[in-house]
């Protein structure tokens, strides 16, 4: 679906009715539709925050023996190099 000109879609959605009488709890029945943006808008950000996080920690597990071999080699230059005080 393009929606490159349009600023709204009209979508036709099925929610469990225990889900819509929980909005209806915090949205009156003319701002549903920008709950739900903020709410979808909110879920993907969560959704992003979370897989950023699992590849950053997948990075630091892949890479933590050259990183650990790292702060060895510089401590030992470091130890050579710089006065003791």
């Amino acid at each position: 679906m393009c929606m490159e000109n349009r600023r709204h879609v009209r979508l036709n959605i099925t929610l469990p009715a225990k889900t819509v009488e929980m909005l209806e709890t915090v949205a009156e029945k003319g701002n549903r539709s920008t709950f739900i943006d903020l709410a979808i808008k909110n879920q993907i950000r969560e959704t992003r925050k979370q897989e950023l996080c699992e590849q950053l920690k997948a990075g630091a597990i892949a890479n933590a023996e050259r990183d650990l071999a790292m702060v060895r080699e510089w401590g030992q230059i470091r130890d050579e190099t710089w006065p003791d005080y």
